[in-house]
């Protein structure tokens, strides 16, 4: 049976959470961080902010002084970002201090006056518009208290996470390691990328294409050549793949006649949890167990591996690197052209998102189907058509799943 789309991501997600132990544990400079996963929970080594920060520049006032405006300050000082306010001000009334943006309040001010709303009479201040208590400020600990948690373990870590680690003074983190994920195309009609092909036959894209999927997704990627249409052969290479964490083979998953995969998949012992899905493309794609190794069997149409990957095998590899589990993300735009199908699969389409009127607005791009690498260089997303989705209006609200750079 032919699971659908929301099934097979449903059984990736079950089988991963079911076997999955965490990987080992590494300790990295934040500099090396990037797209690793967080091995603990990582905290605040002191309130954030560590005092009550000016949002404006103007004024540090008592707020109960200027309850009434219009009403005349004395200007005793100013405080900017990295040289706080430190004469006293206890005892003094109707005072106040000049601050700039990001400065600390000084002791016993509780607001900040914007700068737009005074005017300045050498070292007196006209006050015209009142404030409340903490108007203007960001208020000490509001971010993150001191020993509270600000980022999770199992977060993977991009450019903003980083700078957190930065900030709260974390020069070495503790990071899951990167599985190992082995990459093998297949099929007699592909060669290596630096030959010359014949007329029947097509360069190896797949394995460069997956490999940059694979490092994005926060694997390493371990490409095994090409396997040809003969199974002693493809036994070998499959079972060198099977010395990784994760085993990706392209082409050869269909039924004809030379699509050998699952054969000798079969004949090592390979459960099968699907084995088709009712997409476009990426029909024939394949997921299951063989020697304690999982493994997708992607179809060999470089558009239909670009897609399975993205759908299933990203998030795959997410959890083998100790992340939760992600599925696709999905946004919303308006259609640009209507739009016709009747085939019952929930289908991807290489298409082109952008703003008009201030609306996002997404359109097909030109493609000549899952062998099209054109179509989707010139794509920035896919447009998800579902099967419910028989025909489609412009204007109407439809699904998009963002295209990975």
């Amino acid at each position: 049976m032919v699971a659908t789309f929301e099934q097979a991501l449903s059984i990736v997600r079950e089988k991963l959470t079911a076997a999955s132990a965490r990987p080992p544990v590494e300790s990295l400079p934040l500099e090396q961080v990037r797209s690793r996963v967080l091995a603990e929970e990582a905290k605040a080594d002191r309130d954030y902010p560590p005092f009550h920060r000016s949002t404006r520049d103007g004024y540090a006032v008592r707020s109960g002084e200027v309850a009434t405006v219009p009403v005349i300050l004395q200007c005793v000082g100013q405080a900017r970002a990295g040289e706080p306010y430190r004469g006293p001000l206890t005892g003094r009334t109707c005072c106040c201090v000049q601050i700039m943006t990001g400065a600390p309040l000084p002791e016993t001010t509780d607001a900040v006056v914007m700068i737009e709303h005074t005017r300045a009479h050498a070292d007196r201040v006209e006050v015209l518009s009142s404030v409340v208590p903490f108007e203007n400020v960001v208020r000490r600990g509001s971010e993150a208290p001191a020993g509270g948690v600000v980022l999770p373990r199992g977060r993977r870590l991009g450019a903003g996470e980083i700078g957190l680690l930065a900030s709260v003074g974390q020069a070495r983190v503790s990071v899951f390691g990167q599985p190992t994920v082995a990459i093998l195309p297949t099929g007699d009609e592909v060669v290596p990328v630096e030959h010359k092909p014949e007329w029947f036959q097509i360069r190896n894209s797949n394995s460069l294409t997956l490999a940059a999927q694979v490092a994005g997704a926060g694997g390493v990627p371990i490409p095994l050549g090409i396997a040809p249409d003969e199974v002693r052969a493809l036994r070998q290479l499959i079972e060198q793949g099977l010395e990784g964490n994760l085993l990706l083979l392209s082409g050869g998953v269909s039924v004809g006649k030379y699509d050998l995969v699952a054969q000798v998949l079969r004949e090592l012992g390979a459960e099968f949890y699907f084995h088709g899905v009712a997409i476009r493309p990426g029909k024939p794609v394949a997921f299951g167990r063989v020697c304690n190794r999982f493994f997708f069997g992607l179809p060999g149409n470089p558009v239909s591996t670009f897609v399975t990957f993205e759908l299933f095998v990203r998030p795959a590899i997410a959890m083998l690197s100790g992340a939760n589990f992600e599925g696709p993300l999905f946004l919303r735009a308006r259609l640009g052209q209507p739009l016709r199908q009747k085939t019952g699969l929930t289908a991807f389409m290489p298409a082109r998102g952008e703003l008009e009127s201030g609306d996002p607005v997404v359109n097909l791009v030109g493609w000549q189907g899952s062998g099209d690498l054109v179509g989707v260089a010139a794509a920035n997303c896919f447009l998800v058509v579902h099967p419910q989705q028989t025909e489609l209006a412009v204007g109407d609200w439809v699904d998009v799943l963002p295209k990975p750079i």
